[in-house]
């Protein structure tokens, strides 16, 4: 897909999936400004990027983050065609994970990091090409734990409320919005080594569960770059009349039941 004279902001962009994409992006000919919460993210960042991307630091649960990073991008590119939020995370080291033994820190930090972040980006967005007149392509990142729990190795509840409602809060902006030729889709990507998901890569049990929980390509995790194609798709301004949809890339997550390992008597 050709992306010359285009330009994307990605929140979340240093690392992980964000990073991976705004590679994707950069090397299809599109403009890519990225947001991280750290200095050392933002300049691992700009090492892999290279020259000629613009590199925000800045917690995504601030208002003043998306706003300083996209007035740093209009000033470099003149205009942003799209959007493509992937900062969230886990909520564990607050208290996130089965309902019973939640905490409300766990809670509420859960779901402002998913979900808040997301909010506060897509009205800045959405503003923004309003008032431009020319629409424009906003793609969230969801999970599949948001439709398809797996209760013995992923409970945590804030986080899979956070992203289902990120699926409702999507959908119903996307349709309020297709008028306005601003589409609006979701990635829900399964288990990704990122670094979010040390804890699951670590753990002999989970990956040999996930063998046969998501069995594409051998029953691996995934890595950043098999989201690459799909956001490729969905931000490229030729996906016009794609709008409102939830897109799992999960290597078999949704169809497999999975198999657990019989305990050690």
């Amino acid at each position: 897909m050709d992306f010359k004279n285009t330009s994307y902001l990605i929140m979340g962009g240093t690392t992980g999936m964000g990073l991976s994409a705004a590679l994707a992006l950069k090397r299809a000919g599109a403009n890519v400004a990225v947001v991280g919460r750290s200095m050392d993210s933002c300049k691992l960042a700009q090492e892999t990027l290279g020259p000629g991307s613009i590199f925000y630091c800045g917690d995504a649960t601030d208002p003043k983050t998306v706003d300083g990073a996209m007035e740093m991008a209009l000033k470099a590119f003149g205009a942003l065609d799209g959007l493509f939020h992937v900062a969230g995370g886990s909520g564990r080291k607050w208290g996130d994970g089965p309902l019973d033994q939640m905490t409300l820190e766990g809670w509420n930090k859960t779901l402002e990091l998913n979900l808040t972040s997301i909010m506060l980006s897509n009205k800045a967005m959405v503003n923004y090409f309003k008032e431009r007149g020319k629409g424009g392509s906003i793609l969230n990142m969801g999970s599949v734990l948001g439709f398809s729990p797996s209760p013995r190795y992923f409970t945590t509840h804030a986080y899979a409320a956070a992203k289902a409602a990120i699926v409702g809060f999507s959908t119903s902006i996307a349709a309020h919005y297709a008028k306005d030729n601003i589409r609006v889709n979701v990635l829900a990507p399964s288990l990704f080594i990122t670094p979010m998901a040390q804890r699951a890569a670590k753990d002999g049990a989970i990956l040999s569960f996930l063998r046969t929980k998501q069995p594409l390509d051998g029953g691996r995790p995934g890595h950043s770059e098999d989201i690459d194609n799909a956001v490729l798709m969905f931000l490229h301004p030729d996906s016009k009349f794609i709008t409102g949809q939830v897109l799992a890339v999960d290597g078999g997550w949704c169809l497999s039941e999975g198999q657990y390992n019989a305990p050690t008597p």
